[in-house]
């Protein structure tokens, strides 16, 4: 593999950035910072007047594989990621067949294995029935990103409302466990009552049968079990203020037992936009009135939240445009996070320092990913290079995504994805992908 020196260039790293080089060969971060002589008969990228950061790391993707990938597969929602720097994804269990044994689970990294320019992990799944096997991730602690837990409703048989079910899972599983947290008792009650009131549904209903309380409900009962148990909990797409209550700032990410997540969906869109987009912004758990994007924001900003993601879901087009009854939820988001809050950071929402930590650093830490997610010196080469003025505008010509279309549409980011690096391999750059490049399976750091 070639070696490359990013010269000239502004590096974005660990709450400060610096002017200098960066020196890539042989996967990894060879030397930072300064002027680098050119000893090494590297190939010299130009980076003035750009920012270099650590690859994002999204926690949270549906890519869809095996058996729907009518909407999505591995290769397709991959290629989307690395072009708009995403170096580093875990993907969830809700396919067919669900990730619910170990044999299915390691068929999806055979999968990405051969598919996947970008670095890869996979969740191990649950059911209420199925314990037995989620702690056999236990032995294999350094290959798997983690256990998800449907705590709402999800595809097949992912639902686990089981008590004993739940607290065998919690007390025994040594690694970490992700949430998605709504009551669905609290559903079901709401879509009955406001079915009973109106003839149609409609997507403007959505947070109103998906609403605040079944959210935090829920969150409260998965932050109760994890302090019982003393789990590694995470909660993934944290969507209302009421549940910021459940999550510090006071003590350090490191020592954090219970961490959470917030998705770039639920930081820009507020109800208000389901007038204009309808059921393209229909999502589990919905998207929620104005007041709750603002306090999402400000628990970014002042660390209660820990993580941002995307939850990337693509459906098709007929299958999310219909009526909302038949509605698919979930949005597909994976190419713009990154260029979604750069523009957040030229209107001055957001620092370069704080969106690095959020997408990058803090996913690393928060999953103890081995080696990634920080611009260190033999830490693998997962960069991005990102130039702040060269507006681009999101249309179908443009996306990437099998599923074709985006809720971001028509929107101009002023901030583009220069070059990607995965593991020291420019495998995206000027707008042409080498998507023959394949990434690595995530490992981790956990005793």
């Amino acid at each position: 593999m070639a070696q490359y020196i990013i010269k000239n260039t502004q590096i974005v790293n660990e709450g400060k950035i610096i002017s200098g080089d960066v020196l890539i060969g042989d996967q990894r971060i060879l030397k930072i910072g300064g002027i680098i002589e050119n000893n090494y008969n590297a190939r010299e990228i130009n980076g003035e007047n750009r920012f270099l950061l650590p690859g994002v790391i999204d926690d949270q993707v549906h890519f869809r594989e095996p058996g729907l990938t009518h909407k999505a597969n591995i290769h397709t929602e991959s290629i989307a990621a690395v072009a708009g720097g995403t170096t580093s994804f875990m993907e969830m269990p809700n396919t067919k067949p669900a990730a619910l044994t170990q044999e299915l689970l390691e068929e999806k990294y055979a999968i990405a294995a051969n598919s996947s320019p970008a670095n890869y992990s996979f969740f191990m799944g649950t059911s209420n029935d199925n314990a037995d096997e989620v702690l056999k991730t236990n032995d294999k602690k350094e290959d798997v990103c983690g256990v998800k837990i449907f705590m709402g409703s999800s595809t097949g048989n992912m639902l686990v409302d089981n008590h004993l079910t739940l607290d065998n899972i919690f007390r025994n599983s040594e690694v970490l466990i992700a949430t998605h947290c709504e009551d669905e008792r609290i559903i079901k009650t709401n879509l009955e009552r406001i079915k009973a009131e109106k003839e149609f549904l409609e997507a403007s209903d959505h947070p109103l049968i998906r609403d605040v309380e079944g959210c935090f409900e829920s969150s409260l009962m998965a932050v109760q079990l994890a302090k019982r148990n003393n789990t590694r909990l995470h909660i993934l797409h944290i969507s209302t203020a009421k549940e910021l209550q459940l999550f510090t700032n006071m003590i350090p990410l490191e020592e954090k037992r219970i961490t959470a997540e917030v998705c770039v969906h639920h930081l820009h869109f507020t109800a208000d936009d389901y007038a204009t987009l309808g059921n393209k912004i229909k999502c589990n758990p919905a998207i929620k009135s104005k007041e709750n994007k603002e306090a999402l924001w400000e628990a970014l900003l002042d660390d209660r939240l820990d993580v941002i993601a995307t939850d990337h879901a693509p459906h098709t087009k007929e299958e999310k445009f219909g009526t909302y009854d038949q509605s698919h939820a979930g949005l597909p988001l994976v190419q713009h996070s990154l260029q979604l809050m750069l523009q957040y950071h030229l209107q001055g929402k957001i620092s370069l320092e704080k969106i690095v930590q959020k997408m990058s650093h803090n996913v690393a830490t928060c999953f103890q990913i081995r080696n990634r997610g920080f611009i260190r010196e033999g830490y693998f080469a997962d960069l991005v290079l990102v130039d702040l003025h060269n507006p681009t505008v999101i249309s179908e010509e443009n996306i990437l995504y099998k599923c074709g279309w985006s809720p971001l549409e028509g929107m101009q980011m002023d901030a583009c994805i220069d070059k990607t690096f995965v593991n020291g391999y420019p495998v995206y750059g000027n707008g042409m992908l080498d998507a023959s490049y394949r990434g690595m399976r995530l490992q981790f750091d956990r005793n």
